[in-house]
């Protein structure tokens, strides 16, 4: 069943329905505010805040991974303002440590193996803008329209954010010694 047809079922009443959201959901939403704040108490909080906006304020959703895409951008939207909070005065993305915790990430799938480390280093070199944008499409599998909503920017600036990313991703892995698996 699609995350978009749960949320209409929460909507018609059912509340199994959101329980079954947040538990699909809320390890990786906590991971990517993660990204954003470097303090995963901070970001679990701020996860279970996402699901209480989204929940509070009811809203149709019906297109296939808008439901993630409309998560995330209130998540992303809480990490920002959180950040403001901390007397940022102005943010530029640019200057976002957009970052993958190691601790945050040492439970996950992610750190398996020696390669995934490599592959993880490489992405924390990379501009915040890029691994945001190959965050979202290669983890957490969205389209790159879902990303583009996410990131507040254009379907063509994601592409060209991914494409950049991949060939700087390329670049650093392959300065480094990285051994590709069909080689």
């Amino acid at each position: 069943m699609s995350d978009e047809t749960l949320y209409q079922r929460y909507l018609d009443g059912e509340e199994a329905a959101a329980d079954l959201l947040v538990r699909s959901h809320s390890d990786a939403l906590m991971l990517y505010i993660n990204g954003y704040l470097h303090d995963i108490h901070e970001s679990e909080d701020l996860m279970i805040e996402s699901f209480a906006r989204l929940f509070a304020r009811p809203r149709p959703i019906r297109e296939e991974g808008c439901f993630r895409a409309y998560l995330y951008k209130i998540g992303r939207n809480l990490a920002l303002r959180h950040l403001g909070r901390r007397r940022i005065s102005w943010i530029h993305f640019d200057d976002l440590p957009f970052e993958l915790s190691d601790n945050a990430l040492a439970e996950t799938p992610f750190f398996e193996n020696e390669r995934r480390h490599q592959l993880y280093d490489a992405l924390a070199k990379l501009k915040p803008e890029y691994r945001e944008a190959l965050y979202l499409v290669y983890f957490e599998d969205m389209s790159y329209h879902m990303a583009a909503r996410v990131m507040k920017k254009n379907e063509r600036q994601i592409t060209n954010l991914v494409y950049r990313g991949k060939q700087s991703l390329k670049t650093i892995l392959e300065k480094e010694g990285f051994q590709y698996a069909d080689k």
